[in-house]
């Protein structure tokens, strides 16, 4: 199941790491500017509040007894001269209440606010929010000077400044709202910053995608040209180390290669002007050997019988060596599938011996000689290794001509049917000198390859071997390589039906 982060690109991922660490750095720059500023515009409306105040408590000096109209003018009195912004003054002696202002503000004022007032000479104050409303409320003792020892002491009079703080208020609004608005256009500008990165980060892992891609197409002499000295360039000069080493492994696999098929090829044609002597000599001696002593007569046909098997190795390395070379081609032809398999089981005096299930009206274009090989083949090979009845059959498949032969033997070993179509593979280790030469069923495959189709090899449900092949009814859309030449002379199946195969079905 595909991961959160699969979901997207490299390039995509990139970006968003990009922005998300400039909005995180944006947003704690902004944090710590805010702060900063909102503690400076608090802090300074502040000081200078309490000590305009405090100076204003200190210098007033109350006549006693108290006359309340007489104190609310010296509250407004001190409230004009009020700064940095206008305050209502409230005073407090016993059950006395006075204040310049026409709305009560005594509500904002704390009992705590109002008990250390009282107790402390130097005052205080606090940041109160009520109703969705800031202020700051200052608390300031009025003190009287006892004449004798100059000391001063509470005279019992309590004074309170309560301050709106809107002004600072719309400063720490505008400071926000700059901040918001400054945070999108430098996530903007900072996407182009993001988008180059990206660029200079991915383009050597582009060079290092469509490089891959060029080797796992053929082109190992693919490089990647090596800029700086960072760690994609590291990655970038090992690649090109990794691809010559490969490059050079794989030029001598293929010299190997090449040097063994050229050798099997000149070995198999140089044996073939022999081999044709001696088939012709073994002929004659068969004729004869009805004639000569036991002995001599059963010597004579083990050797005709050898030489027949070495010609019949001889040729199938031939025909190997021409599909290794690609020297082989398709000469096709518009036939009936039907009568192409009548016709390769009778060349062969299968017919008897063989169910067919071939019904008509299949036309198909493909090489009849390669053909008959193929049908050839798969059928010696279910006699040979298998049990009878045979049976072939024809069908029709999507676009394609379905070849079934099936046989009643033991069928395949598990173990063995991976490498059925395997070069002289044969299933059972004590048939190694049988008949077969071991490449009949790689040489069935490889004409089915050459037309474009597929084989598989597996048992039936019933018991037996199952061969099917699907061959397409347009046949390949064209042909590589030069003419091939005739077939080998057992490609046109031999009357006793030797197939040249050596796998078991």
């Amino acid at each position: 199941m595909p991961t959160a982060a699969s979901a997207f690109g490299l390039r995509t991922r990139l970006v968003l790491t990009f922005l998300l660490v400039a909005a995180v750095s944006a947003v704690t720059t902004a944090a710590l500017t805010y702060r900063e500023a909102r503690s400076a515009v608090l802090v300074g409306a502040q000081d200078t509040a309490v000590a305009s105040f405090r100076e204003e408590a200190e210098r007033f000096v109350p006549s006693l007894p108290l006359d309340p109209e007489s104190l609310r003018w010296n509250l407004y009195d001190i409230a004009a001269r009020a700064k940095p912004h206008p305050w209502i003054v409230f005073a407090e002696y016993g059950s006395l209440r006075a204040s310049s202002g026409d709305r009560p503000v005594s509500g904002v004022l704390t009992a705590e606010l109002r008990r250390t007032a009282h107790t402390s000479p130097h005052g205080t104050f606090e940041r109160v929010v009520k109703d969705g409303k800031a202020y700051l409320t200052i608390g300031m003792p009025v003190m009287t000077r006892v004449v004798a020892g100059g000391r001063a002491v509470p005279s019992g009079l309590v004074l309170f400044a309560v301050m709106p703080m809107t002004n600072e208020e719309v400063d720490i609004d505008a400071l926000v709202t700059a901040a918001r608005d400054g945070a999108l256009p430098g996530l903007a500008v900072a996407l182009v910053p993001a988008l180059l990165a990206a660029r200079s980060v991915l383009r050597p892992v582009r060079e290092l995608r469509r490089a891959a891609h060029s080797m796992g197409g053929g082109q190992l002499d693919t490089r990647i040209a090596v800029r700086g000295r960072d760690e994609m360039a590291a990655l970038a000069s090992t690649f090109n180390e990794s691809a010559a080493r490969l490059e050079h492994s794989v030029q001598e696999l293929r010299d190997a290669g090449t040097r063994a098929r050229r050798f099997a090829s000149d070995v198999s044609h140089e044996l073939r002007t022999p081999l044709a002597g001696m088939l012709a000599v073994t002929d004659v001696l068969d004729e004869d050997a009805g004639t000569l002593d036991p002995d001599t007569a059963r010597a004579v046909r083990l050797i005709s019988a050898e030489t027949g098997k070495l010609a019949v190795l001889v040729e199938d390395l031939m025909e190997i060596s021409r599909f290794d070379a690609r020297a082989v081609s398709l000469v096709t032809d518009e036939v009936d599938a039907a009568e192409a398999v009548r016709s390769t089981l009778s060349g062969r005096q299968w017919l008897d011996r063989i169910r067919t299930e071939l019904p008509e009206g299949f036309r198909i274009r493909l090489d009849p000689r390669r053909f008959d090989v193929i049908v050839a083949n798969l059928v010696g090979n279910a006699l040979r290794h298998g049990a009878e009845p045979v049976t072939v059959r024809l069908s029709k498949r999507g676009g394609a001509l379905i070849v079934e032969v099936h046989d009643n033997g033991p069928g395949i070993a598990p173990d063995a049917l991976p490498h059925i179509f395997d070069r002289f593979y044969k299933a059972d280790a004590a048939r190694a000198r049988s008949s077969g030469s071991g490449l009949g069923l790689a040489i069935t495959e490889e004409n089915v390859r050459l037309h474009g189709g597929t084989i598989h090899a597996r048992n039936a449900p019933g018991g037996g071997a199952l061969f099917t092949v699907e061959l397409p009814f347009e046949g390949p859309a064209s042909a590589s390589g030069a003419p091939d030449g005739p077939l080998p002379a057992h490609a046109s199946g031999p009357p006793d039906g030797r197939d040249g195969t050596g796998a078991t079905a």
